[in-house]
């Protein structure tokens, strides 16, 4: 068998998962199919709790991919400073906060067109990260955000003042 005959184990991921991530990268996966039967739709591994400076890669990646984004919902606890609205790429993105402690961001479209994303702790590593992510987007995933995020030894959920942004690397 040639080497361009060999299958790779992981196709959708990167073979470069394990080196360092270029400073402003979004490190985002979404689900593949469009069937959309699992809880969540993709996820989402942002590097620090400061939505002002991790928000806007997001969207302008969800933007790439699914179109215009008018609204994100964001847990309340887990974020710093949540401001009410935030400009990406000249167009108004609506933020609304919930105190629902459920460990994902909730992505709207339009008014019956959402998506659900695991918000992966920016303290995991990088392995704990790719394999939460992995099965945030797996169509048949029936598992909680929550719950992926304890299986995949992240540890805690919420975020604390002296957190440090994850290694990437």
């Amino acid at each position: 068998m040639a080497d361009s005959d060999t299958p790779r184990a992981h196709p959708s991921l990167p073979d470069a998962i394990h080196h360092a991530v270029r400073p402003g990268t979004v490190l985002l996966r979404l689900e593949t199919t469009h069937a959309r039967e699992g809880i969540l739709d993709g996820a989402w591994w942002p590097r620090s709790r400061d939505v002002g400076a991790e928000l806007p890669g997001l969207v302008s990646a969800l933007v790439e991919h699914l179109g215009p984004v008018e609204r994100v919902g964001l847990d309340a606890a887990a974020w710093e400073e949540l401001p009410t609205r935030l400009i990406v790429d000249d167009h108004v993105v609506h933020i609304d906060s919930f105190p629902v402690g459920d460990d994902t961001v909730l992505v709207t479209r339009g008014p019956r067109d959402h998506f659900s994303l695991l918000v992966v702790p920016p303290h995991a590593t990088p392995e704990a990260a790719r394999t939460a992510m992995a099965r945030a987007v797996r169509s048949d995933n029936v598992t909680e955000a929550a719950q992926i995020l304890l299986d995949t030894g992240t540890g805690r959920t919420r975020a604390t003042h002296a957190e440090e942004p994850g290694p990437r690397g």
